[in-house]
């Protein structure tokens, strides 16, 4: 059990018989009336993201989790699989629990969420960043980089990502895989 006063970005609670993690949170103490905490919930089950106001000091049940690091293997009819780093066991895990299944390649690591008590497997996370090579874009213009124009860039995975005008094809980027967006290029 923890209170109000306990949280922070990425705790996870109990709350509706769902399992929810915090995404953000803040403390409001108007001038009228007792202190309230405003928060966004993400459920861990349906990826649903919900607005909800505690009272300060409520008491809320967390569930335990635990992040284990996993291999990327291969995508089949049951979904994608991954393998654990220590113990070579293999799960699969469906689409809708990874965050960004489109940059998944050839072993990468990936970040496996568990419930800590049912062993159940609650989600995948990328890294936030992850680095692509460009296979296909239309070549872009000289003198066409005084603009924040984009143009669209198809990845070695397929995925379709909008880069900047003066990146070209077999170049290799960096993209942030919460925002399916161009960070830098990669040297």
């Amino acid at each position: 059990m923890v209170t109000t006063a306990d949280f922070k970005n990425g705790l996870v609670i109990e709350y509706n018989h769902d399992l929810c993690t915090i995404i953000e949170f803040q403390h409001v103490k108007p001038g009228k009336g007792p202190a309230f905490v405003r928060t966004k919930l993400k459920s861990l089950t349906s990826g649903k993201v919900l607005d909800n106001t505690f009272n300060a000091g409520h008491k809320i049940t967390t569930a335990r989790v635990e992040r284990r690091p996993y291999q990327y293997l291969y995508k089949d009819d049951f979904g994608y699989n991954f393998m654990d780093s220590k113990t070579f066991e293999q799960i699969p895990i469906e689409e809708h629990l990874i965050n960004a299944p489109q940059y998944l390649k050839d072993g990468q690591e990936v970040d496996v969420i568990f419930h800590a008590e049912l062993e159940k497997v609650l989600g995948c996370e990328l890294p936030q960043h992850v680095v692509m090579k460009i296979i296909y874009t239309e070549p872009g213009l000289k003198g066409d980089t005084a603009t924040n124009a984009t143009k669209p860039a198809e990845v070695e995975t397929g995925a379709t990502v909008q880069v900047p005008l003066f990146i070209q094809q077999d170049e290799v980027i960096k993209v942030n895989t919460q925002t399916n967006s161009y960070v830098e290029r990669v040297k």
